[in-house]
């Protein structure tokens, strides 16, 4: 039970044992033998709220109600028979609303015979002076014309007494609460509370779904013990959670009126029970529940599978990954599989061209059907696909926006007991990890699955003997983020190797803050002020970032102040100027502990932040607007004697409370100056020449790419390059993926859809020049992203939908220029951003009575290209080189 539920729960304890109420309103009771009329309207209204769309909906429909007792038991709950009749619809053509006129006819929507026959048929509910205790129907009815009927019903559940209570209705179980005053009732619905079948999904980062903001509120008249009139009006505001300006509002106003006088009725049924009585009606009358049942709209015009397998052969067109049409194709696609048959999907996956088809494994494993899952199984063999294909299934797995258990046990399959080449095994793993943790957040953990999955991860841990395997897995160890993991992680940070013990606690930051136990913090000290041994000094910044990032203490930020004085130039400069930083971003932990030890002279002073390194940190705004935040940050770690030793670029998302590393790149070199001829430092080791990158990209920990390791495989790779650029990511990835069914008060069902597809291709390039004693690296992102974002209204009389469609092209560019053959070394960053087009298409369609209409909007530009200035340093290191450069 939810907080809120639980909290009704505790209310309805509190009246059953007589808990004074604000208000009462005398028993509600029907009077035998007589026929009470009430006159029912309904009017919704769907529209886009910020954007300017061509039109919404607008629906009016009336009825009488009839009312009567058909029987009644000692203790006063009553038998009641309602029925729906005449009822009428109407809606307003959207040109007449664009004019903004208020009067002129509408146009009525006729209803079929069958419609009107099922609306009319008689149901049952058993009442207690305003509670509904059972409903009973016929379970075989139409879904829209049962749930329309439930609307009504759910009119007549009320209270006359005033507090908070938990009550089942359309909605569910719902906390409400009353106020009473005179003969007027007050009943207000807490919409988010309601707990009930939730059919549908969503992302598992909150940022990639939708937000939903509800208020319901219901007005009761009763006089003379009798019902007078309902007035219950609702509201629902829905849009992406990225994207609140493409929103969708929902207003709803339902209006039961008595009509008068009452008139002359059905005498009661003599019965011994209500079941007795209930026997004796004709027709069926199942017991049936409160609750909206979800309906299904099936779509006629869609495009089916087999359709885009004729065509599909023939198009050998090689497509631009990070162009929309792509992307748009790949959601299409998505659809496709989703409704299509096992046969179907495997047929497919056999009739595309190679070159086509890592583009058709990655949207069946979006897809994420029981057919496309299964005709993968059957399809992908791992001793005969080429390695491309599995690290591109591996991949699209790991990057999969709400995985399931099959999913899992698919990809624990293929890796499991098969010789594959280390890198998809690496692939695999990391793969597996992101899985756990993704279904752990989506409260699956107790998956037979899950289980199977972290103890792969951990058995190949404790079997590993090769440095790099070790990295891998707790690599994987973070993409999971599991708490049960944090003593293995600790236990290599503290005791294993360099790259062992970054691992480990690049690992140990993925967890939240909640997790950064006294244990990890503990640990994290130990390294830091190197209490067991000495660590390297990626090692000790790693893990003052850890001390840093997560509710940081008042001792802990002044003892890594004081111990710079005590580091290398360079870590010290790197670090304090990580420290400074904190005092710049609203967001960082740290911001008010720094801004209260800064006034302390004792630790604000020369001889601590006198350090005059060239490593720097950097980090500030990209984007900033009402709903998201995009930061970019900046690491760089030089060693003494000038060469760099680490990079760590950042992208990050700030949105509603959520944050989400959307990208982070680090790139590291080592033994460099050993090879230049310097000298390394007393008590120094003389590390491998090495150069390798690192990614994570949307919280997924991808497998290290290694540049060069060794001097004869630089000089090979120097001698043999093509000059083409390592690819990183290429593919479309499933961002978001969100389907809610809302249940409206009146039975009408609303359906929300976002579908967002990222078309990526990301590429890194290092040159390596001894001669002119020059390091570049290059790291080029190109994407689109394209958002579907759709509202669906169902009724008996009326269909409608109520779609936004936006898509987005950009190329981003990070290159670092370093020169070596002097000193100072001299560095130039440049991140810059080429024209972004954009474009949104707002459509609305409709279908009612047999006649059907589409209107269409919208609006398309150009964000000119830019070049961020990181700091004034930087940008005049760029111009000398740049310069000497033409």
């Amino acid at each position: 039970m939810n907080p809120q539920g639980a909290l009704g729960y505790i209310c309805l304890l509190c009246f059953s044992f007589g808990t004074p109420a604000k208000g009462n309103v005398q028993p509600l009771s029907f009077q035998p033998g007589t026929l009470y009329q009430y006159h029912y309207s309904l009017d919704v209204q769907v529209d886009h709220a910020s954007t300017p769309s061509p039109g919404g909906t607008w629906l009016r429909a009336e009825a009488l109600v009839h009312m009567h007792r058909l029987w009644r038991d000692q203790g006063g709950e009553e038998l009641l028979q309602v029925q729906i009749r005449d009822l009428k619809a109407q809606h307003e053509p959207e040109e007449k609303r664009s004019q903004g006129s208020t009067g002129g006819p509408s146009a009525e929507i006729a209803l079929s015979q069958e419609a009107q026959a099922e609306l009319q048929q008689p149901m049952f509910i058993s009442w207690s002076s305003g509670k509904v205790k059972a409903f009973y129907g016929d379970e075989a009815e139409n879904i829209l014309i049962s749930n329309l009927k439930r609307g009504v019903i759910s009119l007549l559940q009320f209270q006359p007494h005033a507090g908070t209570t938990v009550e089942e209705d359309i909605s569910g179980s719902c906390l409400v609460t009353y106020t009473v005053s005179n003969h007027s009732i007050t009943k207000t619905k807490d919409l988010l509370s309601c707990t009930k079948t939730k059919p549908g999904f969503t992302s598992v980062n909150k940022i990639f779904g939708a937000e939903w903001q509800p208020s319901s509120s219901s007005q009761y008249v009763v006089k003379d013990n009798l019902l007078q009139s309902v007035l219950a009006e609702e509201s629902h505001l829905l849009s992406p959670a990225l994207r609140s300006t493409t929103d969708v509002k929902v207003r709803s106003r339902q209006q039961l009126q008595l009509m008068s006088p009452p008139m002359p009725g059905p005498a009661e049924v003599a019965g011994q029970s209500l079941e007795d009585v209930l026997a004796g009606m004709k027709g069926p009358h199942q017991p049936l529940s409160m609750t909206s049942l979800p309906f299904r709209r099936v779509c006629t015009h869609c495009p089916s599978l087999r359709t885009y397998l004729k065509g599909f052969a023939s198009q050998r067109v090689r497509r631009d990954t990070s162009k929309v049409a792509s992307t748009w194709q790949f959601q299409r696609l998505i659809q496709m599989l989703r409704s299509a048959k096992k046969r179907d999907v495997l047929q497919l996956l056999r009739a595309a061209p190679e070159e086509r088809l890592p583009f058709v494994v990655e949207a069946a494993v979006a897809a994420q059907s029981a057919a496309s899952l299964a005709a993968l199984s059957d399809f992908l063999d791992v001793d005969k696909e080429p390695k491309l294909l599995l690290e591109k299934f591996f991949y699209a797995a790991a990057f999969s926006p709400r995985p399931s258990g099959e999913l899992l046990h698919l990809v624990l399959d293929k890796l499991d007991g098969k010789q594959l080449a280390p890198e998809l095994q690496e692939t695999g793993i990391v793969a597996i990890g992101s899985l756990v943790g993704k279904l752990c957040q989506q409260k699956l953990c107790g998956l037979q699955e899950v289980e199977r999955g972290l103890e792969t991860i951990l058995r190949r841990l404790r079997g590993a003997k090769e440095e790099s395997e070790v990295v891998i897995y707790l690599l994987a160890l973070g993409n999971a983020a599991l708490p049960r993991t944090i003593p293995t992680l600790l236990a290599h940070a503290e005791e294993g190797p360099a790259a062992v013990a970054t691992a480990a606690i690049s690992a140990l930051r993925r967890f939240p803050a909640q997790h950064t136990s006294g244990q990890v913090k503990g640990a994290m000290r130990r390294i830091f002020h190197e209490k067991k041994r000495s660590y390297d000094k990626t090692c000790r910044l790693a893990a003052a970032e850890v001390l840093l990032d997560n509710e940081p203490l008042l001792m802990d930020v002044i003892n890594i102040l004081l111990a710079t004085k005590e580091m290398e130039t360079e870590t010290a400069t790197l670090l304090l100027m990580k420290v400074q930083n904190s005092l710049h971003a609203d967001y960082h932990p740290a911001r008010k502990i720094m801004k209260d030890i800064l006034r302390d002279p004792r630790v604000n002073n020369y001889h601590i932040f006198s350090k005059a390194g060239i490593s720097s940190s950097f980090s500030g705004p990209l984007t900033v607007t009402q709903d998201l935040l995009s930061t970019f940050g900046l690491d760089l770690l030089f060693l003494e004697g000038g060469f760099l030793r680490k990079s760590i670029s950042d992208f990050s998302l700030l949105s509603r409370g959520q944050q989400l590393r959307a990208a982070q790149v680090t790139i590291e070199a080592q033994g460099m100056e050993s090879m230049l001829g310097e000298n390394m430092l007393e008590g120094e080791e003389e590390p491998e020449l090495m150069a390798g990158m690192s990614a994570i990209f949307f919280d997924v920990q991808l497998r290290p790419i290694i540049f060069f390791q060794g001097y004869t495989d630089l000089m090979a790779k120097v001698l043999l390059s093509s000059g083409e650029p390592t690819s990183v990511v290429k593919g479309n990835l499933l961002l978001m993926d969100h389907h809610q069914v809302i249940p409206l008060q009146s039975g009408l069902q609303m359906t929300i859809k976002l579908q967002g597809g990222l078309g990526l291709d990301i590429s890194a390039d290092m040159d390596v020049s001894i001669w002119e004693q020059e390091l570049k690296t290059s790291i080029t992102t190109r994407g689109s992203l394209t958002i579907d974002f759709q509202a669906e209204l169902d009724a008996p009389f009326l269909q409608a939908t109520l779609r936004s469609q936006t898509e987005v092209e950009t190329s981003i560019h990070f290159d670092t220029m370093l020169r070596f053959s002097g000193s100072p070394v001299l560095m130039c960053l440049q991140l810059r951003e080429e024209q972004v087009p954009y474009r949104e298409i707002f459509t609305v369609a409709k279908s009612a009575g047999g006649q059907s209409s589409t209107m269409r909007k919208g609006r398309q530009g150009t964000i000119p290209g830019r070049e961020f200035a990181l700091h004034r340093a930087n940008s005049k290191v760029c111009n000398l080189l740049l310069t000497a450069e033409e």
